[in-house]
């Protein structure tokens, strides 16, 4: 557990320091942030989607529920590589939904139960380690509500990763970056998605945790 507390702590560090590198170093084409995202849409015939300012450093994301693409005040007015990479990869998730693209659904349907599971699963867990010599039925259902959730955390992986993938091909495509800045754009979606790699295994070892607790105190005499 530790092991991956470090190195979520690295990748977040990692992230955060190539972010700021690569926003220092001005787009060829001096688009902004807003900028691409909105060609991005455009050019996918996306018209229902509004491209937003909100607050924050690296809080940008896509709401399908309003259909807004939210870009963070260092990407919303940026007009660098990593801002375009992080505005295309925004974009990429209006695609998906535009298209219906199939992981992103599966996972938005998993959206309303995470929403409870998440509210009382530590609780349950917790009931469930402190009865384990009593009664095995809280840490088992605690278990499978952690499951849950790391189930999603995977879901969420293929769907990163197509964003970045639908982000970088549109840019190239279009001819919004260079080579170089490309590699700039790729180098920040790649410790983006990192993030999300780390968080997902991370989970998997706490479920496998609290397993061998259920399965430990199933063999009692």
């Amino acid at each position: 557990m530790i092991l991956f507390m470090l190195a979520s702590m690295a990748v977040s560090w990692t992230l955060k320091s190539k972010f700021k590198k690569y926003s220092e170093i001005g787009l060829r084409s001096g688009l902004s942030g807003r900028e691409v995202a909105e060609m991005m849409l455009a050019d996918n015939n996306i018209t229902d989607v509004r491209v937003i300012s909100t607050e924050g450093m690296l809080t940008d994301h896509y709401d399908p529920t309003n259909k807004t693409v939210n870009l963070s005040e260092g990407v919303y007015a940026s007009r660098s590589a990593a801002a375009a990479a992080v505005a295309a990869h925004e974009c990429g998730h209006a695609v998906q939904h535009a298209t219906a693209y199939s992981m992103l659904k599966f996972r938005s349907a998993m959206v309303p139960a995470l929403s409870v599971t998440s509210r009382y699963m530590q609780w349950i867990l917790l009931i469930g380690i402190l009865m384990i010599q009593t009664t095995l039925i809280p840490l088992a259902v605690g278990v499978a509500l952690f499951a849950l959730t790391t189930l999603f955390s995977f879901i969420t992986l293929p769907v990163e990763f197509d964003a970045s993938r639908r982000a970088l091909v549109w840019m190239d495509t279009r001819g919004i970056v260079t080579t170089q800045e490309h590699a700039m754009a790729k180098d920040s979606l790649k410790w983006a998605a990192m993030t999300y790699v780390v968080a997902a295994l991370g989970s998997l070892a706490s479920l496998l945790y609290y397993a061998s607790l259920l399965l430990g105190g199933g063999r009692r005499d």
